[in-house]
């Protein structure tokens, strides 16, 4: 009986974490220091599959608003558990810094 549960409950989780569409909205930075903060969620079932061409216009965007040229990305990604389950992480944030690049304009 308890195998079958086991099993059941195996297949479930396995047909419930699929590629889940994320955007990486702009969620912090600083004008001067020339840097944009993205960020997106997933749930603990999900597998976030994140459009990097529109993040890329998303820090450009607000970097020429600033009077920068353009944006690189750079630093890598930061996870940080939003919230926590006897199972595991439920929710996770996940941020990428984006360096403005070009002289600012006056």
């Amino acid at each position: 009986m308890k195998f079958g549960y086991l099993c059941g409950l195996i297949a479930a989780v396995s047909l419930t974490a699929c590629a889940t569409e994320k955007v990486a909205e702009a969620t912090g930075g600083s004008r001067a220091d020339g840097t944009v903060e993205l960020a997106y969620q997933f749930g603990m079932f999900q597998v976030p599959k994140v459009d990097w061409s529109q993040a890329q216009v998303t820090a450009t965007d607000r970097c020429h608003v600033w009077g920068y040229s353009g944006a690189e990305k750079f630093g890598g990604e930061v996870h940080h558990c939003e919230q926590m389950s006897n199972m595991g992480c439920e929710l996770t944030t996940v941020t990428v810094r984006y360096q403005c690049t070009g002289h600012p304009s006056s």
